[in-house]
């Protein structure tokens, strides 16, 4: 009876799903003991020792592997519309237009840089823009987002997660060493950070150590590359599109259109991002409601990274990931280069 189905759905998704909200609770935990770790970075880092301890192995990769799966698809994209509620059009738009177009060129220069070194080095093009979208927007957020859009299947998102995680970490123990000799004041340091780092909370993470100033700066700055998520993957869902019409037109169709239907140019959960990011705008969430969202992003998000960490084989990761790992740290360069270079132009 149709009662009774949620019941073994439960029983499926139960026991991954009860795992990945206790590694996130034990994330945060060492987040409030060491605060210069991000809680997503301890998530996504939990998810991969308990890949590749062999206690633990057997039951990630078993039965708790539905619920995991489902953490780091659903939960993902929970955590990206309430990622909304964190952007308002007005902090942007006061940066000033200048500020605005370096920090689209930092993203759309990023992006195709990161995408172009990719194919020369012959990665599938799906990791190719999935690893460029993460590191050149907003990490794993980006990630998931452009999956959906594309349709790339959860499996393929695991490793670019993984690389913008990781990579976004190094930011926070080498930005704050480089300051000094690049001779940047808090506010540059705040401006660099938010235009070159990854995750939003490893933007806070970094831009804290240089004080209140710093990190005020690198929020807003951090957030206006957020904002870009929408147009990317709509960018994408277009492009999709006109290449399923062209596939249509040859008499031939891809994988994605079987069912005689085009994937979605915008998925609902973007959709709700953007609408987050209204209600934000326009005022209509109270401060109250707005820490509340905030906790519970939080949440989601790091219960969603524990369970893709936990996909990841180390073994697996050193056999078939180095091209990948080499993208990744040539893109992090990338981004930090030619974010040093608008800092510069921005505030002298």
């Amino acid at each position: 009876m149709p009662f009774n189905r949620p019941v073994p759905q439960l029983s499926r998704l139960g026991p991954g799903l009860v795992l990945a909200i206790a590694a996130s609770g034990l994330a945060f935990a060492i987040h409030a003991v060491i605060p210069a770790i991000p809680a997503m970075t301890v998530a996504v880092a939990l998810g991969l020792l308990s890949a590749n301890i062999p206690g633990t192995a057997v039951w990630t990769a078993g039965r708790a592997r539905a619920g995991l799966d489902f953490a780091g698809k659903h939960l993902m994209r929970g955590g990206i519309v309430l990622l909304g509620l964190k952007v308002s059009i007005m902090d942007v738009l006061g940066l000033g237009w200048l500020s605005l177009v370096l920090i689209a060129g930092v993203v759309l220069l990023s992006f195709a840089g990161t995408y172009g070194f990719a194919r020369l080095l012959r990665l599938p093009g799906e990791a190719a823009l999935l690893i460029a979208t993460g590191f050149s927007i907003c990490g794993a957020s980006a990630i998931g987002a452009m999956a959906a859009v594309r349709r790339i299947k959860h499996q393929d998102t695991v490793l670019p997660v993984a690389l913008v995680t990781l990579c976004g970490t190094l930011a926070i123990g080498i930005l704050p060493l480089l300051m000094h000799p690049l001779g940047l004041n808090p506010e540059q340091f705040g401006a660099w950070t938010g235009a070159s780092v990854h995750d939003v909370g490893q933007v806070v993470a970094t831009a804290q150590t240089a004080g209140p100033a710093a990190l005020a700066v690198a929020v807003v700055v951090k957030l206006t590359r957020v904002v870009l998520l929408a147009p990317i993957a709509a960018a994408a869902g277009l492009q999709q599109r006109f290449s399923h019409l062209r596939q249509r037109s040859n008499g031939t169709s891809g994988n994605d259109d079987v069912d005689g239907k085009f994937p979605p140019i915008v998925p609902l959960f973007v959709l709700g991002f953007i609408a987050m990011v209204g209600v934000r705008s326009l005022g209509w969430a109270p401060p109250v409601a707005l820490e509340v969202a905030a906790g519970v992003q939080d949440v989601l998000l790091a219960t969603a990274l524990f369970g893709l960490g936990s996909a990841v084989r180390i073994r697996t990761l050193i056999h078939t990931g180095g091209r990948a790992a080499l993208v990744a740290l040539a893109s992090w360069f990338l981004i930090a280069t030619l974010g040093l270079g608008a800092t510069w132009i921005m505030i002298r």
